[in-house]
Order: C-alpha cells, then structure tokens, then sequence
C-alpha cells in the first residue's frame, strides 16, 4: 500500500493538477488517491504555482469542487492511511460514504476504538451504522464523567496555581510559551502522549469489573 502512495512524491505539481482532474470524475472509485493528491497539494502549498492565495481558491476555481468536499477527502486520506494506516481495500469496499459517517467519531476515539469503528463501517450497512452511531452518541451524552476533561480540569488547576495568574493570563504566557515552538516536533509529542494516555485509558476499562 505504501509504495501506491509513495507515487505521489515523485510526480510534479503540474500531473498532481492533471491526475486530479481525471479521478475526479469518478470520485466513488479514486476518493483515496484524490484524497492523497489534494493532501499533498495542500500541505505544500502546491496551488501557489498555479496563482492561487489559498487551497480554497484553487479547488473551487480549477475543479469546480466544494472545499467541504475537497476537505473531506484530504481528511479522509490523512486519517485512515497517514495515521491509522488501513489498506486502501478495505476503505475502498466501506465506501466514502460510510468514512465520512465514522470519521468524526474515529477522530475522537482513542487506538483501539478506532480499528472497531472501521471493523462496524465494513460489516454493517450504511442505515444499520448510521443507527448505531445514533445509539452510540445516545449513550455518550449519558456518561457522567469526561475523563479527559477532568484531566484538563486538574491541569489548569495546577498551572493556574504555578503561575498565580488568571485563566486569561495564563492563556497569554501559553501563547508566548508556544509562539516560537518547532510546530512539527509539538504535534509529535502531543500524538505520542495523547496515545499514551489513551492507551491507558482503553486498559483501565478493560481491566474494571
């Protein structure tokens, strides 16, 4: 699967351009490499060559393609293949229709829910996962402890308390703290940990009576 998408790197800006013309015209069938292509595009400013200020500009000017839609595939692409790293059958057989309904909620769930959710969307039929996932969200705003909130809670408390300041000032000496930071290498660390913790949390949930 790698090496499929690795193709990309070698082409020019000019055959992204082309090559996203063509599949776009059957957007069912190419959503993934379009959704490569339009990530790569974006994420090097690629459009800039083509006189474009912005990714906005570009696919809704050369395509005649909806941001939101464009936004969605490149999404979809960095998601499930750049970060989850599921092979393009699998997500070709659950359809872009059915990743756009799970997408949200793999994007909020911790490692191991997010290999469950993409296991539901390839069993299930579109309306029986569309009313699990009305079930699911159901059960959620029932839930009477946000963990992660309370995590956030604790660490305000703590930082709040350290810089015996204001959450507005607080927020101020963050800014300052982050404004020169190597953006790349925080994101790195930010997934790592975030992984951890999840992790952990999956763990203590499966290890609660």
């Amino acid at each position: 699967m790698k090496a499929k998408f690795e193709q990309s790197e070698a082409m020019t800006p000019d055959e992204k351009f082309n090559a996203v013309a063509r599949l776009s015209q059957a957007l069912e069938e190419n959503f993934i490499t379009l959704g490569e292509l339009l990530s790569d595009i974006k994420r090097g400013k690629l459009f800039k060559f083509k006189g474009y200020g912005t990714f906005k500009e570009f696919v809704e000017t050369e395509y005649k393609m909806s941001i939101s839609l464009a936004s969605k595939m490149v999404q979809t692409f960095d998601l499930f293949i750049e970060e989850m790293d599921v092979d393009e059958i699998s997500l070709n057989e659950i359809g872009f229709d059915r990743l756009q309904m799970i997408r949200p909620l793999v994007q909020k769930s911790d490692w191991g829910e997010r290999d469950e959710w993409v296991d539901l969307a390839s069993e299930l039929s579109t309306a029986d996962l569309r009313e699990h996932i009305k079930e699911y969200r159901e059960q959620q705003k029932e839930a009477d402890t946000d963990v992660k909130k309370v995590y956030i809670d604790q660490y305000m408390e703590k930082m709040l308390a350290w810089f015996n300041c204001s959450r507005a000032e607080l927020n101020f000496k963050l800014a300052l703290y982050f404004q020169d930071a190597d953006a790349e290498a925080v994101k790195k660390l930010v997934k790592e940990r975030q992984r951890a913790f999840e992790t952990e949390l999956q763990t203590n949930k499966e290890d609660a009576p």
